[in-house]
């Protein structure tokens, strides 16, 4: 990998914006590590929206990705999954997991306040829904 695939990118913090994305009780604030990589890794934080009513439980189901990697590290709150072959972990902050490629899992709930950054590569890969029971 040549420096010129690598773009330099700079996000500031006092300038964040947050967006919807793939989970409508989370918001999103893109890093801009995407373009700057030409697609090949994404960085993002995550966040549980605020001011909305979402109830008690934030889950996602039984879900994969179809991806090469991808890495949680837990900036503030609390997140709750289970994993295929590996049982429940609940993750605060400082805690950081390697989700390897494929690997079933299901968001479990979070605190209101959860705050996480996400590291993906590629930046986009498909989300596979799955109706199935984890221990299978």
């Amino acid at each position: 990998m040549s420096n010129s695939e690598f773009n330099f990118c700079v996000s500031y913090a006092k300038e964040a914006q947050f967006d919807s994305g793939l989970r409508p009780f989370l918001e999103y604030r893109d890093l801009g590590i995407q373009n700057a990589t030409q697609g090949q890794f994404k960085a993002h934080v995550i966040r549980v929206k605020k001011g909305e009513d979402h109830g008690s439980l934030h889950t996602t189901g039984l879900h994969l990705h179809q991806l090469n990697f991808q890495m949680i590290y837990i900036l503030k709150g609390w997140i709750k999954f289970t994993y295929k072959d590996h049982g429940e972990h609940t993750f605060g902050p400082g805690d950081c997991c390697l989700q390897p490629p494929g690997i079933v899992h299901n968001e479990l709930d979070c605190s209101d306040d959860l705050e996480l950054l996400e590291i993906t590569s590629p930046g986009q890969f498909e989300t596979q829904a799955l109706n199935t029971d984890i221990t299978q």
